[in-house]
């Protein structure tokens, strides 16, 4: 890992064993994008690669020189007014009302290690040798404004985190309309943009599609990362598969308000910027001040899609989720939300918890309903003491009783959120998010508390303090369920509303770390929902989020394949729920329900009391496989090997560190008749390994497993005889065990 400066060109590469990141400074002084790819030899120049050619009808930077235009060279911050005509990565209002800015090169400094960023998350090393960074100062000399441009090279991981930082030193305000973290300007258009995208319901479903012409975007607008659009992006090379061909990932660690887009010159170079959305931002900068821009990380994959996401999921898993439940195998859990939903008392929670003990799970998490007078969602929202009509004995007196079981407790809390009818909204009623003069949206009978206010994050957390000290609480759902309207604080004056958005999620942040350090051994999981909030922001404060309320396995394989390609299978809470399905009214066997959801953070969702004696001894058979396997599934290497999104067949496989051990999982749709023989080609397989093959009960070598494939082929090859007995229909499911002895 080295981060070199050559002097006589003024270049910088950074690289290690298998990335290269190169760029310049030009002969104007700002700086220029050369490189990002696999790994090159240093050399003392690459000013070969910037080309530099006379195009018409250009504007030119300097009287003499028609071919230097910064409308046709690539950049590395840039800027929109001054010869580009493209969007820039920023913006700056100054005081006459102009937006033309020029910063140039002044200084930089390389160090080890990686700096933590003030008030935001992002991710970290544990050791200095394990990160280089290197900040580059750039500054605008009229306003006397500075531009710190942040890059930290991981030492073994094909990664670059990069961020900005604006620090006003002049004597007048600006203010920052655009404040992007990442522009990368690539030489051809010649790749398919991938993107997660869908609705509350169907989170991150796979995107693809070619770059054309102009601006292709994702975006969110609603004060979270939303379920419509993550905050991700990947450009692949069309003949890029799942495990072969050039990736470049782009993830912003950020759960608000973004922009990620990609704009395709005329010329054919792919413009790629991602940050903070610019629509509803402006951050005005007084002398003396800064604003840091949240991380974005880049990713780069000469292995196809599965090599882009193995490299997400280690640096999400181990450096950038943190604290207790990190490395630890997350507990096995029972929710009692679609099991009762605000329908309960002490009574009922136990018999549930009594009959989950049984079958060996964990965690008992109570959901929604447990405070002030909740008995449906158009009260309570802000009033975080115990409902003693439900719970005569309170928070701690349900916990003791559950944890004196053998299992823990956790619960459900929607910190950010106020119904009217609250002893919190009648108290502080300025508190919500709202427009002078203007009516308030409601969504789910509850308004948005302004976390841009510090008073505000400071009550909701003494009131939860307060519950959570007195009960044994282990596990905490934090939901938030619904968009961001009328952003307006009263404690902003008129030229900083545009902070609000920005500010707000700040103060999601700050409650987290309040929390956290209060109680470092609490298993948060995020939850927006579902999994509207599902981004590397949240994963720095709580290690595991709700994937989707959409619990039915089949939807899920696509939501979770989906949510692999950038996050780590640990982090994806995934559920068995009573059938008919609530949100489709599907009716799947529980085996299939099981086998979906035992790749990610397993539990229930459901009321064991309802179920029969067989279903029961079902369920402890599955708690029991999960515990043996947990290690293996929530922390070894996952591979993608059959899309939902192509067929009626889905596939995926985790493969062990050491390779002998590996569960493949194999999920049939709708039967077909008559159907032709299937193999699926596995991956990440030692080759010379033998492995004893369960469900087939064969031994077969590592290279045919990788080359020739398994063999799938069921009863629905030819004529199925055999009425329904459990392996074949619809909706079926299997799980191969492979070990080596």
């Amino acid at each position: 890992m080295t981060i070199y400066y050559h002097e006589g060109s003024k270049t910088f590469h950074l690289t290690n064993d298998q990335i290269s990141y190169i760029f310049t400074v030009l002969q104007n002084d700002q700086l220029g994008q050369v490189y990002f790819g696999a790994k090159i030899h240093d050399r003392e120049s690459f000013d070969h690669l910037v080309e530099i050619k006379d195009y018409p009808m250009a504007a030119y930077n300097f009287e003499s020189n028609r071919s230097f235009s910064l409308e046709h060279l690539k950049q590395e911050y840039p800027t929109y007014g001054a010869g580009d005509m493209r969007y820039g990565a920023f913006t700056i209002q100054q005081n006459n009302g102009s937006r033309i800015a020029n910063f140039v090169y002044e200084s930089h400094r390389v160090y080890a290690g990686k700096p933590k960023l003030p008030g935001l998350p992002a991710t970290y090393v544990e050791d200095e040798q394990e990160a280089e960074t290197l900040e580059v100062t750039l500054i605008d000399q009229l306003t006397d404004t500075v531009l710190i441009l942040r890059y930290t090279l991981f030492a073994n991981l094909p990664v670059i985190t990069r961020n900005v930082r604006f620090e006003q030193h002049g004597k007048e305000k600006i203010y920052l309309d655009r404040a992007l973290s990442l522009n990368l300007d690539l030489p051809d258009r010649d790749y398919e943009m991938v993107q997660l995208t869908g609705a509350w319901s169907r989170e991150r479903h796979l995107g693809i599609r070619s770059l054309e012409y102009g601006v292709q975007s994702i975006y969110s607008l609603r004060g979270s990362s939303s379920a419509n659009f993550n905050p991700f992006l990947a450009l692949k090379r069309p003949e890029a598969t799942e495990d072969s061909g050039e990736v470049i990932g782009f993830s912003l660690v950020y759960s608000g308000n973004f922009l990620g887009q990609v704009e395709v010159d005329t010329y054919d170079v792919a413009r790629v910027s991602l940050g903070i959305n610019p629509e509803e931002f402006k951050w005005p900068l007084e002398t003396g001040e800064m604003f840091e821009t949240p991380e974005a990380v880049m990713v780069y994959s000469q292995t196809g899609l599965n090599g882009m996401s193995h490299t997400f999921h280690e640096l999400y898993q181990k450096r950038l989720a943190r604290g207790h439940w990190r490395d630890k195998e997350r507990p096995i859990l029972i929710n009692n939300w679609e099991a009762t939903y605000f329908d309960f008392n002490e009574d009922k929670i136990l018999d549930i918890a009594q009959a989950a003990q049984k079958s060996g799970i964990e965690l008992f998490v109570l959901d929604d309903g447990w405070f002030g007078t909740r008995n449906d969602d158009s009260t309570s929202l802000g009033d975080w003491f115990v409902n003693v009509a439900k719970l005569p004995d309170g928070l701690s007196g349900l916990g003791n009783k559950i944890e004196a079981l053998g299992m823990k407790f956790g619960i459900w809390i929607e910190p950010e959120m106020v119904n009217k009818k609250s002893q919190l909204y009648q108290k502080h009623p300025d508190w919500v998010l709202q427009t002078p003069g203007r009516a308030m949206s409601q969504g789910r009978n509850q308004y948005v508390l302004d976390f841009s206010r510090p008073e505000v994050v400071e009550n909701i957390f003494e009131q939860l303090k307060a519950a959570f000290t007195d009960a044994p609480i282990s596990y905490v759902k934090w939901d938030m369920n619904r968009s961001i309207t009328e952003a307006f604080s009263a404690q902003f004056v008129a030229d900083e509303q545009g902070k609000v958005m920005h500010q707000y999620i700040l103060g999601v942040y700050s409650l987290y770390e309040k929390l956290i350090a209060e109680y470092p051994e609490i298993l948060f999981e995020s939850c927006a929902s579902g999994g509207s909030r599902f981004d590397p922001g949240m994963l720095y404060y709580a290690p595991q989020a709700w994937t989707s309320d959409d619990t039915d396995a089949i939807e899920r394989l696509k939501i979770q394949y989906g949510t692999s390609l950038v996050y780590p299978i640990s982090s994806m809470g995934a559920h068995v729920s009573a059938i008919p399905n609530h949100q489709l009214l599907r009716l799947t066997p529980i085996e299939t329900r099981a086998n979906v959801a035992f790749f990610g953070a397993f539990g229930y969702e459901l009321d064991l009391t309802k179920l029969a004696s067989e279903e029961i001894q079902k369920v402890r058979q599955q708690v029991a496989y999960m515990k043996k396997h947990r290690k293996l599934l929530q922390f070894g290497t996952f591979y993608r090997l059959k899309s939902p999104f192509e067929g009626n067949v889905t596939a995926w496989m985790v493969v062990s560190s050491d390779q002998k051990q590996a569960l493949v999982g194999y999920y049939r749709v709708l039967q077909q008749v008559n159907d032709s023989y299937h193999r699926i080609k596995l991956q990440g397989l030692n080759p010379d390994f033998e492995y004893q093959v369960s469900l087939i009960d064969e031994k077969i070598y590592g290279d045919e497993l990788l080359h020739v494939g398994l063999t799938v082929s069921d009863q629905s090859s030819g004529e199925n005889h055999d009425h329904y007995n459990g392996a074949n229909g619809d909706f079926q499911s299997r799980i191969y065990e492979l070990t080596v002895s």
